[in-house]
C-alpha cells in the first residue's frame, strides 16, 4: 500500500469553509486504487489531518495525474488554509484487530484516529519496525477496540503508526489500561529521536470509502 499524510493550518474563522471544501473530496470514492480516506481536528493543536491509503504507488500516482487538480479546484479548499505538510510513503506494516487485517473495513467503521509520527535515530528502522510488529501490535489488539492500523514509511527514519478505533471511549480504556506497560517494554529511546502524537476524532463527512 501506499500512504499519504496532510496537515493544514487552518485559521478559526476558516474551519466551516475548509470542512465543507473537505467533503467534496467524496468525488475520489470507487477511484481505482483507494483504499479510503479519513481526516479529522487535532484538538490540541486546531490543525486538520487528512489520512489517505492507496493499493500501491501507481495507483496513487495516477489519481494525482488524472483526477487530483480537478477535484481541488472544485471543492475552494485552496483559501481556506494557511499552510500545509503533505508527505507520501509506502506502508512497511499492517496490523490486525478486530477488523482483521481489513485496512477498508476498519476505515468505514472507525470514529478515532490515533497516530504517532516518529523520526528514528540511524540505523534503528528496523528494530523499531520488529518492536511495531512483536510488541504494539498484539499489544492493542489484546485492548479491544481498535480495528487496524499500518507503518508508513514517509522518509528515511520517518514512520508514521496509524491505527483505527472503535470509539474514544475504547482508545481511552487502551491509553489508560495497556498504554503504560507497552510503553515501558517498548525501548523507545532506543529508537527514536523524536515523536508527535495526534488523536483525532474522525469527521465522519470526511471519509471516502473505496466503495463510495
Amino acid at each position: 500500500m501506499w500512504g499519504k499524510w496532510i496537515g493544514c493550518t487552518v485559521p478559526e474563522a476558516a474551519r466551516g469553509r475548509f470542512a465543507e471544501a473537505q467533503r467534496g473530496w467524496s468525488a475520489i470514492g470507487g477511484r481505482p486504487g483507494l483504499v479510503g480516506q479519513v481526516g479529522g481536528w487535532d484538538g490540541a493543536t486546531g490543525r486538520a489531518h487528512v489520512l489517505a491509503l492507496w493499493a500501491d504507488e501507481e495507483a496513487y500516482g495516477r489519481f494525482m495525474r488524472e483526477q487530483h487538480d480537478a477535484v481541488f479546484a472544485a471543492t475552494g479548499q485552496g483559501g481556506s488554509y494557511t499552510a500545509i505538510e503533505v508527505a507520501t510513503g509506502p506502508t512497511v506494516l499492517t496490523m490486525a484487530g478486530d477488523a482483521g487485517d481489513n485496512l477498508p473495513l476498519a476505515l468505514r467503521r472507525a470514529t478515532l484516529l490515533r497516530v504517532a509520527d516518529c523520526h528514528l535515530l540511524p540505523g534503528r528502522d528496523d528494530h523499531f519496525l520488529q518492536v511495531q510488529r512483536d510488541r504494539w501490535a498484539p499489544g492493542m489488539a489484546a485492548a479491544g477496540g481498535m480495528l487496524a492500523g499500518a507503518v508508513t514509511r514517509l522518509a528515511p527514519h520517518r514512520h508514521l503508526v496509524t491505527t483505527l478505533w472503535t470509539s474514544p471511549t475504547a482508545h481511552a480504556r487502551y491509553a489508560a489500561d495497556h498504554l503504560p506497560g507497552l510503553l515501558a517494554r517498548a525501548e523507545l529511546d532506543a529508537d527514536l529521536h523524536g515523536i508527535t502524537g495526534h488523536v483525532l476524532p474522525l469527521e465522519p463527512t470526511w471519509r471516502v470509502s473505496a466503495d463510495t
